[in-house]
């Protein structure tokens, strides 16, 4: 009796729990159309049953367009649903690359600059733009697999994603925080120059079009003087950081996406003002901090605190050099009388760093130097979202009081 129980145990250790999920492929596959400005998108579900509806926001600018659907497809009022029919199933639609930056606009004495764009010989866009954010209604039980591969136009020789790559020109999408896994981040299709290192326990790539006079090594000599400064703050370990870089008719400075930068290229690692665009964007990678209820303030008064901050705890930036990027911040933020809204100025930010470096020696005060405002940024990495009311809250939860400095008027 005792073996045939015994058996039994070492059989469902073997086989595996009998709850397992059923894992179904999709699967992206992205042709790059430069002459149109165009991407040409398919996802393509190995059995469309085991997913009810996939529910999109095509926002309302038309990027998207010419869609063919195995199933049904219904589109309307900047929505569209798709309902996969049974068996292997495609979608297949038109997605826009190129994005003007803002409300940019061409001149005779000046170029559109864009915050995407394709040209002849390289593509720069974000993975959010080929496949738009959508709700997924799946059956119970099933866990989608998620690829991706790129088609690239004869004559570019490779493509880079901050996704862990699984053969040529794949790319394995796994989000655990989200049902639905689309490429997100920044990619880089080309003719490319590359530089890669190890940095902790994340792969390292500094990527740009070859003749677009990115200083990889400055990037990644900065990246390695930083970065245990960085994940001292915020630990944590991205597996893959993408920084990808091009300055013709690119948008200045540097944006952040998923464990992705875009820093152009033709702008300096360290700007004139002491403060690295570089390095803030890295906060944000790390701390993934999103604000809720008009706070801005925080995710990007807190980028740039850090931008400073770990420079000058890394011994890149004197002590006279900080006291006078300070004295820099004083004056811009001199006149701002609220850091709520929606979004955030230079001079609100400056006025934000004040705020924070203020609170950082209350707590430093209060606690007898035991906590700072890191252990506050540690909170912030565990919430989903954050208003200025809950900053307020675990802030004094920090201190183990109230906090004279958030009592202020500008919050």
């Amino acid at each position: 009796m005792r073996l045939s129980l015994l058996l039994s145990l070492m059989l469902l250790v073997v086989s595996g729990p009998l709850w397992a999920a059923k894992k179904v492929d999709l699967d992206y596959h992205v042709k790059l159309l430069p002459a149109s400005d165009q991407a040409e998108v398919r996802l393509t579900l190995a059995q469309g049953s085991a997913v009810r509806s996939v529910d999109f926001d095509l926002g309302s600018h038309g990027d998207y367009s010419d869609f063919k659907a195995d199933g049904e497809w219904q589109s309307d009022n900047g929505r569209g649903v798709w309902r996969p029919a049974s068996g292997k199933a495609s979608l297949t639609y038109r997605a826009r690359i190129g994005h003007p930056h803002g409300s940019a606009v061409a001149t005779p004495s000046r170029a559109l600059t864009y915050d995407t764009r394709m040209t002849a010989n390289w593509a720069l866009l974000r993975g959010e733009d080929l496949v738009p954010r959508a709700r997924l209604d799946q059956q119970d039980g099933v866990e989608l697999v998620s690829r991706l591969e790129f088609e690239l136009p004869a004559g570019w020789r490779s493509v880079e994603t901050p996704w862990p790559r699984i053969g040529k020109n794949r790319f394995r999408i796994d989000n655990i925080s989200r049902l639905f896994d689309r490429p997100t981040g920044w990619m880089l299709a080309g003719t490319l120059g590359s530089r890669r290192t190890r940095l902790g326990d994340t792969d390292v790539t500094v990527s740009a079009p070859q003749g677009q006079g990115m200083h990889r090594m400055d990037v990644l000599t900065l990246l390695t003087f930083i970065w245990p400064q960085m994940q001292a703050v915020f630990p944590r370990n991205p597996p893959k950081l993408l920084v990808v870089g091009a300055a013709d008719q690119m948008s200045h400075g540097a944006v952040a996406a998923n464990d992705s930068i875009f820093f152009n290229s033709g702008r300096p690692v360290i700007s004139e003002n002491g403060i690295s665009p570089l390095a803030r964007e890295l906060v944000h990678v790390f701390s993934r901090i999103n604000d809720s209820h008009h706070s801005d303030w925080i995710k990007e008064g807190i980028a740039e605190y850090y931008a400073i901050e770990v420079m000058h705890r890394a011994g890149g930036m004197s002590d006279e050099r900080y006291q006078s990027v300070q004295r820099n911040l004083t004056k811009t933020g001199s006149k701002v009388t609220t850091l709520r809204g929606g979004r955030v100025d230079a001079a609100t930010v400056a006025r934000a760093v004040l705020l924070l470096r203020e609170l950082d020696a209350e707590i430093r005060q209060q606690t007898s130097n035991e906590k700072s405002l890191d252990d506050v940024c540690r909170g912030l990495m565990r919430l989903n979202t954050v208003s200025t009311k809950e900053f307020i809250q675990l802030s004094e939860s920090v201190i183990g009081g109230p906090s004279k400095v958030l009592a202020s008027t500008l919050l």
